[in-house]
């Protein structure tokens, strides 16, 4: 038996050495010899070609390839501000030649510009916008007279408690003036306004309703401070816009509510729409003023759109029909009213 174990064991080994596999020759090994060569894989001829092989010359050929006509970015960070630079010039023109019914040629002209940096993520919205718009008219037979003309600033920091719900802690502050003087037309002498005067600041807190796209934002506020600025000597002295005569800052303190809607409500029909409600708690709770905007954006392209508009505006500091007697005293300060304004234009608008 033993004799049987140490015959297999002896023909075990002789098999595992038979076995070996043999050095592949890809390769000449290391000589000092002056005949050492060396011999490239791509010299040697494969015997078994497998199917994903590709026998192509790896080296580029020069006058096939073609530049790319985009780059791409291999990573962009992602961003939580959203942004849009808006510029736009409407144009309207009336000319006569021989015509009978009548008329007078006129030229009007639109300018304006805004823009926003809003930032969302997670529990924080800031909103920011900036407006600016001056429009003047050239009539023939008159001088130049202006029909448009504002300076809006407006921020808004909101904060809620969870992801889930539409509703946030907000402080918000808005800011409104005009570029130019401002004439009871056809007097040129006496201006009834001026770069801030007035000027309005609306600062306060409270809580809004958001929705996630941002497109409806109703804010409510039971504490904000509105700031009349009349910092033109002139206007102070006649205690214009409801400052105490001499004096250049009235501060009020009320309950504001502001809403902000944009939806298409047609195919490339937008509807945009602001109003501001704001009531004095000391001097006369209950009169409310109104800062109401609707705007109708019919847009042909990415360039070309029409605008259709309204802005009404009801102030109890701003009077009508001042009654004044020949020693410059007051006897009737007036009574306030109804401001309402009527757009109508199509232009160039320019998106970046």
């Amino acid at each position: 038996m033993r004799i049987f174990c140490l015959l297999i064991l002896l023909l075990t080994v002789s098999f595992s050495a038979s076995a070996q596999i043999s050095r592949l020759k890809v390769f000449e090994p290391d000589s000092v010899n002056n005949g050492f060569k060396i011999v490239r894989i791509k010299d040697v001829k494969l015997k078994y070609l497998p199917r994903s092989a590709k026998l192509t010359d790896p080296r580029a050929v020069l006058n096939r390839v073609k530049p790319l006509s985009k780059w791409y970015k291999r990573f962009v960070p992602t961003s939580f501000w959203k942004k849009e630079n808006q510029f736009g010039l409407n144009i309207n023109e009336v000319s006569f030649v021989n015509w009978n019914a009548g008329g007078d040629n006129s030229v009007s002209a639109l300018a304006s510009a805004r823009f926003t940096r809003n930032y969302k993520f997670r529990y924080l919205n800031w909103e920011n916008e900036a407006t600016f718009r001056y429009g003047m008219n050239a009539q023939e037979g008159r001088k130049l007279r202006k029909t448009d003309d504002q300076i809006k600033l407006a921020s808004t920091i909101s904060f809620r408690k969870d992801t889930i719900t539409n509703w946030y802690y907000s402080v918000k502050a808005t800011f409104n003036t005009q570029f130019s003087n401002g004439f009871s037309y056809p007097n040129r002498v006496n201006p009834i306004s001026r770069f801030m005067s007035p000027g309005y600041l609306f600062a306060g807190m409270g809580t809004s309703y958001i929705t996630p796209d941002n497109k409806f934002n109703l804010y409510i506020s039971p504490a904000t401070m509105k700031s009349t600025f009349v910092l033109d000597d002139m206007l102070s002295s006649q205690g214009a816009f409801g400052v105490d005569k001499g004096e250049k800052v009235f501060l009020e303190l009320g309950f504001s509510i502001t809403n902000s809607l944009e939806k298409e409500i047609l195919k490339n029909v937008i509807l945009k729409h602001t109003i501001s409600l704001y009531t004095d708690y000391v001097r006369s709770f209950g009169n409310i003023d109104v800062n109401w905007e609707t705007n109708f954006n019919l847009k042909v392209n990415d360039h070309i759109n029409a605008n259709i508009g309204t802005h009404l505006i009801f102030d109890d500091d701003i009077k009508f029909d001042e009654v004044v007697d020949a020693d410059g005293n007051i006897i009737d300060p007036g009574i306030s009213r109804i401001q309402f304004k009527q757009l109508l234009g199509l232009g160039l608008i320019y998106n970046f």
